[in-house]
């Protein structure tokens, strides 16, 4: 009887033995059904092997300058890729020793977490390894909450780890993580991250900078350092304590950083901010065409936002920022003296207008709002959005002190920023085209309208050169032949006048016999309304349009004195042509264009043609010294003021080396220009209101040796102190075996008072006056 019981325990025993075995094997036969399934792709597409080994997408298009730096970006997300090299040490291993103590020795997958995180159910934190939560960022996203949708995803997780390990070093497994996980607030990447929360490259983070965004991996939402800094703190020392127990600090340090507070230098990336904003709007519409015109390999466009493209520029990022610096500087400036100007307008920012023109000015300004769009898409009638806009309204404005919160009428915001004195301002190296700064405004993201290639406006006396070029070019005359300063009348029909044309001088004086150098720099009218009947409109436009201006000028001698709109683009290439010994270069913006990989899909090819021979636009260039050295840019060298030197921003310059320029100011002075040439890089600046009949009272102010100069006359004040930047102090390049006299005599001058202010920068300069 014993023995029988005996041989049905080990029955028993045997049998369940085989169950066990049984269900064992086909549980591991199921499993490995489960994740031949999901390879196979039966629960899902998985990634393929083209998209394994390209897992990168959406990246942002980098904008960066010829000195290197990423100016800018196009982007959805706002993501830059990194490689390992560029990756901070201490970043690393804070990743590492938080995330995946042992990445460097599993294969995609923790078997030893993996079981643990089973055992325990998951309630100590889950298993990931860096590979999987890799996979999971790059081809499925956010877990799922369903149980059984999750096993299937992570099924497919743990297939393409594995499939990672084997495609990529353990060195590209982490800086793709780094460059595909999103720090919240504009900043996809560690490059981003680094450069919206502490404004330096990744290179340069501390170890505790590291800490922090090691920190921020595990729930960047929650741990957002804008939000909840003090629980981002915390979780950096948690990262901290991690590194002590891995060995990488030591417990003092560990402690010293953790006593350290987070110390933000929060700089969100904008389309609308940040540097050489209206260039990176200029250039995206260019990108807009080019990538319609160049296509990928595949035959489909290129998208701008998302393939990761580089875009190497012409802009020098030192000469931009001083730019800017002197625009804002300059304009904060001149713009209060126009608001005390304007105090005590009725009409103002308006001058001398009739109501019916004042109500056409804003009726348009209404009508191209925003406001006014919206509505009109909501389909409101004409009555309902007009009445909107007496309605007091909360709202952010622009001010030169910065953005003011209040309540205000919209009609009244209009009128408001009607007052703003606007700019537009361009440098170009003479020798390559290459175009090294663009201003377009005061400020892209209250004023859209770009005042360098968009806006033409009356150039004013800085024309009179292009006429004082053909009179050299067509009857052979030299800066130091003579004319006489007299009245002058243009009679009907000839150069198809139809009426009497007789100009007169600003300041209603004649100065008799004067060579064409003194006449261009006291930009004696009659001088070149006589040069013009010499040679003729046709022949000025022709040779205008040989310098590149794109504008319709009429054949009329009145171009002589400016009454011609031309952009700051065309006028800065058109001077150009002087400096580059009359060859005219197309400005250029783009060096070339690389996809993600490098591989370069653009050069530009230079476009260039002769326009003058060296000789006569070495004279010209010679004429144009004039300016600084006796006329209305005589400012340049001064040290003594003068009459409205209060907006002389930046003054005395001092400036002592060659310099060739022309101011200009149309009538009434709605506009003032300055444009000014060094042998390596010339610069034109325009100031002015953005309606004509919103204007400085007088012309002390409203002039281009006011409004215009002082911001050249800064700018290249700090582009010469900028010690990294190479801008000529050289003469201009003589010609060989010069045929053209360029050196006249002068007689000696007694030195005046240094607090007197010459009569030529008083000199009304209002060109159009009859």
């Amino acid at each position: 009887m014993a023995q029988k019981t005996n041989t049905t325990i080990v029955k028993d025993v045997n049998y369940y033995k085989k169950k066990f075995w049984k269900l064992f094997f086909y549980g591991l036969g199921v499993m490995a059904l489960f994740f031949a399934l999901a390879s196979w792709g039966f629960f899902g597409t998985m990634p393929s092997f083209e998209e394994l080994e390209n897992p990168e997408s959406n990246l942002a298009t980098e904008i960066i300058s010829s000195d290197g730096v990423t100016i800018g970006k196009f982007y959805n997300e706002n993501r830059t890729p990194i490689k390992y090299e560029d990756l901070p040490p201490s970043l690393v291993k804070a990743l590492v020793a938080t995330e995946d103590e042992r990445f460097y020795e599993h294969s995609g997958i923790d078997a030893k977490r993996t079981f643990g995180a089973a055992l325990k159910l998951g309630r100590n934190g889950g298993a990931s390894t860096l590979t999987q939560q890799l996979a999971k960022q790059l081809f499925h996203g956010e877990g799922s909450k369903f149980f059984l949708y999750r096993m299937i995803q992570k099924a497919k997780e743990w297939i393409i780890a594995i499939k990672l390990e084997r495609q990529y070093t353990k060195n590209e497994i982490i800086a793709m993580y780094f460059n595909t996980t999103d720090f919240v607030n504009t900043a996809v990447g560690i490059r981003s991250a680094s450069k919206v929360y502490f404004g330096k490259e990744p290179k340069d983070l501390t170890i505790d900078e590291s800490a922090m965004f090691v920190g921020m991996l595990k729930n960047p939402s929650l741990y957002n350092p804008l939000r909840r800094l003090e629980k981002v703190r915390e979780r950096r020392n948690t990262v901290l304590g991690q590194m002590v127990r891995n060995h990488i600090l030591d417990q003092a340090t560990k402690d010293k950083l953790a006593a350290q507070p987070i110390v933000l230098h929060f700089h969100p990336e904008s389309h609308k901010e940040g540097t050489a904003t209206y260039f990176r709007e200029f250039l995206r519409e260019y990108m807009k065409n080019w990538a319609k015109e160049n296509k990928k390999p595949d035959g489909s466009d290129w998208d701008i936002y998302s393939d990761g493209l580089k875009i190497y520029t012409t802009i020098d990022s030192k000469i931009q920022e001083h730019a800017e610096e002197a625009v804002a500087a300059h304009m904060k400036n001149l713009q209060r003296e126009f608001f005390a100007q304007q105090k005590d307008n009725p009409n103002a920012p308006f001058l001398k207008i009739t109501p019916e023109e004042t109500k056409r000015i804003m009726d348009k300004a209404m009508k191209n709002s925003d406001r006014w769009r919206v509505m009109k898409d909501m389909g409101k009638s004409d009555e309902e959005i007009i009445a909107s806009f007496q309605l007091p309204t909360k709202m952010k404005v622009f001010s030169w002190n910065g953005e003011i919160d209040t309540i205000m009428k919209p009609i009244d915001s209009i009128r408001y920023y009607k007052h703003f004195l606007q700019t537009g301002l361009m440098s170009m190296e003479p020798q390559t085209g290459h175009i090294k700064a663009w201003v377009g405004g005061i400020d892209y993201k209250y004023f859209q309208y770009d005042h360098v290639g968009q806006g033409a406006r009356q150039v004013g006396s800085t024309f009179k050169p292009f006429v004082y070029a053909t009179a050299i070019e067509q009857l052979g005359m030299s800066p130091c032949d003579s004319i006489i300063d007299s009245p002058f009348t243009i009679p009907v029909g000839r150069h198809h006048v139809t009426a009497d044309w007789t100009p007169k001088n600003s300041d209603n004086k004649y100065r008799g016999m004067v060579t064409l150098k003194k006449a261009l720099a006291n930009s004696i009218n009659t001088v070149s309304a006589k040069l013009m009947d010499k040679v003729g409109p046709e022949a000025v436009v022709a040779l205008t349009k040989k310098l590149g201006v794109k504008t319709d000028i009429p054949i009329q001698p009145s171009i002589a004195l400016g009454a011609v709109d031309i952009t700051v683009e065309d006028m800065v290439a058109a001077y150009s042509t002087f400096a580059n010994q009359g060859v005219y270069i197309k400005p250029e913006f783009i060096i070339r264009i690389e996809d993600k990989n490098g591989v370069v899909l653009y050069e530009p090819k230079i476009d260039s043609h002769d326009v003058l021979n060296k000789d006569i636009a070495y004279a010209v260039i010679k004429l144009l010294e004039g300016v600084t050295e006796e006329g209305s840019g005589v400012r340049l060298r001064t040290t003594g003021g003068g009459n409205g030197d209060n907006v002389w921003t930046g003054y005395p310059y001092g400036f002592t080396n060659a310099i060739a320029g022309k101011t200009g100011t149309t009538q009434n002075q709605s506009d003032g220009w300055f444009i000014g040439m060094v042998p390596n890089l010339v610069t034109g600046v325009w100031v002015g209101c953005e309606d004509r009949s919103a204007r400085f009272k007088g012309i002390t102010y409203g002039q281009g040796a006011t409004a215009a100069l002082p911001i050249w006359g800064y700018m290249m004040k700090k582009c010469y102190a900028d010690k990294d930047l190479l801008i000529s102090k050289d003469q201009f390049e003589r010609p060989d075996n010069l045929s053209i006299k360029v050196d006249c005599w002068t007689p000696r001058k007694v030195e005046p008072d240094s607090t007197a202010v010459p009569p030529e920068e008083e000199q009304n300069t209002d060109e159009f006056g009859l």
